[in-house]
């Protein structure tokens, strides 16, 4: 992919090797699981990186769990911001805009369920030094919790493929205005510089039900940059929840544009 255009900031991006990092991780109701979380990001081998967790109106006491495991870990430059709007769209822009506040200059996001391995936010910086301002990473499913079978490993992993095929020639991902071709950029396991952040206008401030996020900011990149890629070295352990919950078919319909539309989105 070209990686030659004009900057959304109108200035030299920061080398990755000495950008401040800026990790966010949006969360409601999570007090269950998100220590799980927080320890694989307390185990990153390049552990150079301000923390920001978002409690979206948690009601089963997530913000003060997350409080207690970082003073248990004394992660100094680790903190907790609170977003009452429902939304992950609202919550993960309140994340990265706090993160940048916060003097962020690259940004990293994954989600509560999730566990990045020890690697990944030094091959998220690999990822920015490539040139690229959009990192979009690779899922793998959990085998911790609720393990899926083989079966539906594998047709999870085809569906990932078909999805990300098939988003590069859906009419809805193809506009004269885009300067490049779609690329799939899961919200769990995204990166993206401060500057292309704000200039792309964020995270929608949605609810889950009503957009999928990571697809809307991905497009908005598109219309002010060709340096985005995917990087599949860049990956995480994501739950497999919503597969135990509605079953295979009905989940693949749920991330197929909402196809699939359950009475009860917030699986725990």
């Amino acid at each position: 992919m070209t990686r030659t255009t004009r900057q959304p900031s109108g200035e030299t991006p920061v080398p990755a090797a000495r950008a401040r990092l800026g990790v966010v991780v949006p969360a409601r109701d999570e007090a269950h699981g998100i220590r799980a979380t927080l320890e694989a990001l307390h185990a990153q081998e390049d552990d150079d990186f301000d923390l920001v967790v978002v409690d979206n109106g948690s009601s089963d006491g997530t913000g003060d769990v997350v409080r207690a495991v970082i003073a248990e870990l004394g992660r100094t430059r680790w903190r907790v911001v609170t977003e009452p709007e429902k939304g992950t769209g609202a919550a993960a822009d309140t994340g990265m805009r706090a993160a940048i506040a916060g003097g962020a200059e690259v940004l990293a996001r994954t989600d509560a369920d999730c566990l990045p391995p020890p690697e990944w936010t030094r091959r998220m910086r690999e990822a920015f030094a490539s040139g690229d301002e959009l990192v979009a990473g690779r899922l793998v499913p959990r085998t911790d919790d609720r393990p899926v079978s083989r079966f539906q490993q594998g047709v999870l992993s085809t569906a990932l493929a078909v999805a990300s095929a098939f988003g590069k020639i859906r009419p809805g991902n193809r506009d004269d205005g885009y300067l490049g071709p779609y690329v799939m950029a899961p919200g769990c396991n995204l990166g993206i510089t401060a500057a292309l952040y704000e200039a792309a206008g964020g995270f929608p401030r949605t609810r889950i039900e009503d957009v999928h996020e990571d697809r809307a900011l991905v497009n908005a990149v598109r219309r002010l940059t060709t340096r985005y890629a995917e990087h599949p070295e860049v990956w995480v352990r994501a739950s497999t929840r919503r597969v135990h919950a509605w079953g295979l078919v009905r989940t693949l319909g749920w991330y197929a544009d909402h196809r699939y539309r359950p009475e009860m989105v917030d699986i725990r």
